[in-house]
C-alpha cells in the first residue's frame, strides 16, 4: 500500500511547491518563486516514472497529477507574471490575459486526459512547460515591458491548447533501483536553486523557451505548407477550366 502512494507524493510535492510559489511571489521573492515552480516540474517529471518503476500507476494518481498541473504550471505562473509585470494597466485587460493561461492550461490537461495521443509526441504545449517558461519570463520584467510579456503569455496559452506536436521525454523509464535516490535529486535541486536563484531560473529559461519555440516553428511551417496546397489546387484548377 505505500509502495502505491509514493508517486502520489511526488504530485503532492509538486502541488506544495506551486503554492509556495504564487505566496513567494506576493512576497515579492520572485527569483525564488520562479524557482519553486522549476522544482514542481522536477517532480512532475518523476511521478510518472516513479509509478512506471514501481508498478504503482493510477486513474488516482493521473486526476491527482492533472489537478495539481493546473495550480503549479497554470495558476502559479499566470498569478507570479501578474505580480511582477502588469502594474498600471487596464484592470480588465491583465485580469483576462491572466485568466486565458490556466483556463488555456486546464483545457490542455482536459484533452490530454480524454484524447488518445500519438506515441513519442504532446498534441500541444505540456502545460509544466509553458508555466515553467512563463515563471522565468517573469524574471525579465525589468528589461521586458509588459505588452510583450501580454503577447509572450498569449502565444503560450495558443500553444497549449493548439495540436502541435512535441517530443514527449516523460517515457524514458527510471530503474526500480534509482526510485530511492529520487528524493535525493529533489533536494539537491532546491539547494542549488535556493543558493543561485537568479542564475538557475535565468539559464533554465532557454532550454525551455527553445522547447515551446520549436512547436510554433512546426506550426508556422504547417501553416505556410497549407498554404502552398491551397495555391497549388487553386491553379490546378484554374488551369482544368482555361
Amino acid at each position: 500500500m505505500f509502495t502505491k502512494s509514493i508517486p502520489n507524493m511526488f504530485t503532492l510535492g509538486n502541488l506544495f511547491l506551486g503554492m509556495v510559489g504564487i505566496m513567494l511571489a506576493f512576497d515579492n521573492k520572485l527569483s525564488l518563486a520562479a524557482i519553486m515552480i522549476i522544482i514542481a516540474m522536477l517532480c512532475d517529471g518523476l511521478d510518472g516514472r516513479v509509478a512506471r518503476a514501481l508498478n504503482a500507476q493510477s486513474e488516482f494518481g493521473k486526476e491527482l497529477d492533472s489537478l495539481s498541473d493546473v495550480i503549479s504550471f497554470g495558476v502559479a505562473p499566470a498569478l507570479i507574471m501578474y505580480v511582477t509585470s502588469f502594474h498600471g494597466m487596464h484592470h480588465a485587460l491583465i485580469w483576462t490575459v491572466t485568466a486565458i493561461f490556466p483556463i488555456c492550461g486546464a483545457l490542455r490537461l482536459a484533452r490530454f486526459n480524454v484524447q488518445s495521443g500519438i506515441p513519442g509526441y504532446f498534441i500541444g504545449l505540456p502545460i509544466p512547460a509553458a508555466g515553467g517558461v512563463l515563471a522565468t519570463l517573469s524574471l525579465f520584467h525589468k528589461e521586458i515591458s509588459a505588452p510583450y510579456m501580454i503577447i509572450g503569455m498569449l502565444i503560450l496559452s495558443y500553444l497549449m491548447v493548439s495540436t502541435v506536436k512535441y517530443p514527449n521525454f516523460k517515457k524514458v523509464g527510471l530503474p526500480k533501483k534509482a526510485v530511492m535516490y529520487a528524493p535525493v535529486v529533489i533536494i539537491a535541486g532546491v539547494a542549488v536553486a535556493v543558493i543561485f536563484p537568479d542564475q538557475l531560473s535565468k539559464l533554465i529559461f532557454v532550454p525551455l523557451v527553445l522547447y515551446a519555440a520549436y512547436g510554433l516553428k512546426q506550426n508556422v511551417e504547417k501553416l505556410t505548407r497549407r498554404r502552398h496546397q491551397d495555391q497549388s489546387t487553386d491553379q490546378k484548377v484554374f488551369n482544368d477550366h482555361s
